[in-house]
């Protein structure tokens, strides 16, 4: 009796040696051909248009996103071309022979039709790395959907699984939740994002408040992107009680703080003691609020440095803010004259020389105050306000002294130095000499 595997096999048979026909025939040849003359073609064409085409001239004054689809088209240049050639070759053979001998064409045809559809929409996506995951993912389901491969693949990721805790996990679930959460946690940061340049906008609402709303809309929109995950890919969330239970007692015990920052923080923000733009002093550091975030708040010193405080050292030490009710700052500069001098004349040039600097404020006035009899000088201290301290301190200070540098010399003030006597007794030089 002859074994036929043909009949064997059944229609499984007959598929497996269509394909082996198919594999050995002069036709899948020609196919294999046509494609790699379409991708020549089409590499060569993309690689003169960005030689020669210069998009950002071209598109000059047009809006943001035009621009941006602009360069993804001439980024992807090359897929149209090699559409176009595969259409035009795919066409020829369909109208030479029958349909089943182009079938490669066809399939080629339409993965290269979905990849330029998904970079052009996926290109849109500023963030590189969510760009690359939203392309290779919707292409490569796209691509088993045009092979027919996509239900069987599912089938076999999803026949694998684990149960823990009532949670049946397999690589399906797995790559579901991954993927989605990555592409909700994106879409929940640039709608955050957006969000916070509509609140920093508004005029009648004060920087604290403004940081405020921004992290608890970001909070609320991260927040609600895993819940929304999670049910979607048909995870029960009673299921995650144990976890988060768990997690309640790891922030008992461990994260202690890390919960104090967060809520330190929160407080912050909403009684506006501290807002971005004020000047503080923290024990010993002094600065500018640049940042505040949910566990630290940035101080920038203005030296290089930027010292990065816990939210908790605000609630628990003692901070001066000096620009907590307003803006303006006073300035103390200590000088020191001659005893011989006028200090009633002096207080008067210190105070002219001070309202000569443009930063120094003419409202309150600058004033100079007689401290006290040094050892060796006349003390006093010249105290002026500026508006504006965020522009800095020092930059200020420095030309004030400089103007009353000048102003002490050309009424001819002497600022003292001390002289000190020093007297050399013989008796102790005699015992010197014999040690």
């Amino acid at each position: 009796m002859d074994f036929n595997i043909q009949q064997a096999l059944g229609p499984a048979g007959e598929s497996l040696v269509a394909a082996a026909q198919d594999l050995f025939s002069i036709w899948l040849a020609i196919q294999v051909a046509a494609i790699g003359i379409a991708a020549a073609v089409a590499a060569a064409t993309a690689g003169i248009a960005r030689r020669r085409f210069r998009v950002d001239e071209a598109t000059m004054g047009w809006p943001a996103p035009l621009r941006r689809f602009a360069h993804l088209l001439l980024e992807h240049i090359g897929t149209p071309v090699f559409l176009l050639a595969i259409a035009v070759m795919h066409a020829a053979l369909l109208s030479l022979t029958w349909p089943s001998r182009s079938y490669l064409l066809g399939v080629a045809e339409s993965l290269a039709t979905a990849w330029f559809v998904i970079a052009m929409v996926a290109g849109l996506i500023r963030n590189p790395f969510v760009y690359r995951l939203v392309a290779i993912s919707a292409w490569t389901i796209a691509a088993l959907s045009i092979l027919g491969l996509l239900r069987p693949t599912m089938a076999a990721l999803d026949s694998v699984a684990v149960v823990f805790g009532g949670l049946r996990i397999s690589p399906l679930l797995v790559i579901k939740t991954a993927v989605l959460l990555l592409l909700a946690l994106w879409a929940a940061s640039a709608a955050g994002d957006f969000l916070e340049k509509r609140v920093r906008s508004a005029a009648d609402l004060t920087p604290s408040i403004q940081v405020l709303i921004g992290k608890v809309a970001r909070l609320l929109l991260v927040t609600f992107a895993i819940l929304i995950t999670l049910s979607t890919v048909g995870i029960d969330l009673s299921v995650l009680a144990f976890f988060s239970g768990a997690i309640g007692v790891g922030i008992g015990f461990g994260l202690q703080k890390i919960v104090s920052n967060l809520v330190s923080g929160i407080i912050l923000l909403a009684d506006k003691s501290i807002k971005p733009g004020d000047i503080i002093t923290v024990g010993d550091q002094f600065g500018w609020v640049t940042n505040m975030g949910a566990r630290y708040t940035s101080v920038d010193t203005r030296d290089g440095r930027e010292i990065l405080v816990p939210n908790e050292d605000f609630i628990t030490q003692r901070v001066v803010n000096w620009s907590y009710s307003n803006r303006r700052m006073m300035v103390i500069s200590r000088f020191g004259v001659a005893y011989d001098s006028d200090p009633h004349r002096v207080q008067d040039v210190a105070a002219a020389a001070a309202a000569s600097v443009p930063r120094v404020m003419a409202d309150p006035a600058p004033v100079c105050y007689f401290e006290a009899f040094g050892e060796s000088s006349l003390d006093f201290s010249l105290r002026y306000w500026i508006a504006d301290p965020d522009n800095g301190i020092i930059n200020v200070r420095t030309p004030v002294m400089l103007a009353l540098w000048d102003a002490l010399k050309r009424e001819g003030i002497d600022i003292p130095f001390p002289v000190r006597d020093v007297r050399i007794r013989q008796a102790g030089m005699q015992e010197q000499a014999k040690g």
